[in-house]
């Protein structure tokens, strides 16, 4: 029996209310005997957390009880103070709240820890931006956030890449993501059923770059009822996997050399290199043979070349070819020209 774990029973009945035994258990990773025993020590220790039978029974604290948050300990309070991202907060319209939950979490520290949480925000900053490319543009980020806050419908203006380009959609947002720099909208949208998208049933899920919003208003203040069971962050593992699965259509055989294959981690997405990684071999020649996924010929010969020397593609013939033709065209145009 662990303090931590004690204290993360009693954290979860103010969260959530009544749960049953295997619930906790569930949350919890332990036996439900194990339950039974933390909740008898939690009573023995003045706790007051109570049992109900039945069906629809389970435990609970008696109401108005609150714990403090004195149980923490070092690890913990460090995490804490890394949780807030300050720039991401303040593009979802929350600096200003985040602010006051910090002030108000460090309140309730005991003094060490408070200062512990201190040094960390001092020595570590998080930023979720990519490199060399400015910040995006999101300025109905916070429109689309109250949205999803309150269930609202919207109606927006949105720009894509197919034509035609600019489509009106009518949006229930589910929720947002910010993936390296960018925000992304989770919504259904009425009217446009899941058959479009391969599946069956209500209306499809589907993801929007919030940059992409030309237009926003919400939909005479219609409220909607989000999809039993969503999971926002089970959604997006899913739709990424299945994003990178549709992007990577085609397979290229390379042959790198010792140096190339050293530059390579730093040159390619994680996709690339965890497949050519599962596909690599040494090469009878020297260097390395590879299987890597690729988007299209056309896409590939950019990054072939971006690669540098070193690099052969030895399949597909299509590849190989225009690669070359490539390579040649580039030789031709920074030849030095024959003196007059």
């Amino acid at each position: 029996m662990t303090a931590s774990r004690l204290l993360s029973l009693v954290l979860l009945l103010q969260n959530r209310g009544r749960m049953t035994a295997r619930q906790l258990a569930a949350e919890l990773e332990v036996s439900v005997r194990t339950v039974y025993r933390d909740v008898d020590a939690l009573s023995a220790a003045g706790v007051p957390v109570y049992g109900e039978p039945g069906h629809a029974g389970g435990f609970s604290l008696v109401e108005g009880y609150r714990t403090r948050l004195t149980g923490l300990h070092g690890a913990e309070a460090d995490a804490l103070a890394l949780a807030g991202l300050p720039g991401p907060a303040s593009e979802l319209g929350l600096g200003a709240d985040l602010a006051a939950a910090q002030l108000k979490l460090d309140a309730a520290l005991p003094p060490a820890l408070r200062e512990r949480a201190a040094r960390v925000r001092e020595r570590f900053h998080l930023d979720t931006s990519r490199w060399y490319r400015e910040a995006e543009q999101v300025p109905r980020l916070a429109a689309v956030a109250e949205a999803v806050w309150h269930r609202r419908t919207l109606r927006v203006l949105y720009r894509r890449w197919a034509e035609p380009q600019e489509v009106e959609r009518e949006l229930c947002p589910l929720g947002i993501v910010l993936k390296a720099g960018i925000w992304y909208v989770v919504a259904q949208s009425p009217g446009r059923s899941a058959d479009d998208a391969g599946g069956a049933g209500a209306a499809a899920v589907r993801t929007y770059r919030v940059s992409q919003i030309l237009r926003l208003t919400d939909a005479g203040g219609e409220v909607f009822e989000r999809p039993t069971g969503f999971d926002l962050a089970e959604y997006w593992r899913d739709w990424v996997a299945a994003f990178d699965a549709n992007r990577f259509r085609g397979r290229a055989v390379l042959r790198l050399s010792a140096q190339a294959w050293r530059r390579f981690p730093e040159q390619v997405d994680t996709v690339v290199l965890d497949a050519a990684e599962a596909h690599a071999h040494p090469d009878p020649r020297g260097g390395v043979r590879m299987v890597v996924p690729i988007e299209s010929v056309e896409h590939a010969t950019g990054e072939v070349l971006r690669l540098g020397p070193g690099i052969e593609v030895l399949e597909p013939p299509e590849l190989r070819q225009a690669v070359a033709d490539a390579a040649h065209a580039l030789l031709r145009l920074h030849r030095t020209p024959d003196p007059i």
